[in-house]
């Protein structure tokens, strides 16, 4: 079984135009994992000292981008970009 990650951009949000393939896995671990350096990237690159994670997490629903997982066209498995993002805004915010 193959694991596509599209990704959407919440900038952008709702339009499918502006989605893009990071690829296919051979595991659901490894798309997982795809999914959430992508959102750490953003998380990490958008912290600034004082920040909260309210804060950071708006900045990521706003304009960071929304991967999730999809198995052999059957649907969609249940990974949460958002979710993720708001967890580790949380551990971000309180380690630095």
């Amino acid at each position: 079984m193959r694991y596509r990650v599209p990704v959407d951009d919440n900038f952008h949000y709702m339009d499918e135009s502006e989605r893009y393939e990071l690829g296919e896995f051979d595991t659901l671990e490894t798309a997982v994992a795809a999914c959430k350096r992508i959102v750490d990237e953003f998380l990490i690159s958008n912290y600034r000292p004082g920040m909260t994670a309210g804060e950071l997490y708006g900045q990521y629903a706003f304009f960071g981008e929304d991967p999730f997982v999809v198995y052999s066209g059957q649907g969609s498995v249940p990974f949460s970009a958002r979710d993720y993002a708001a967890e580790r805004g949380e551990q971000i915010c309180h380690e630095r």
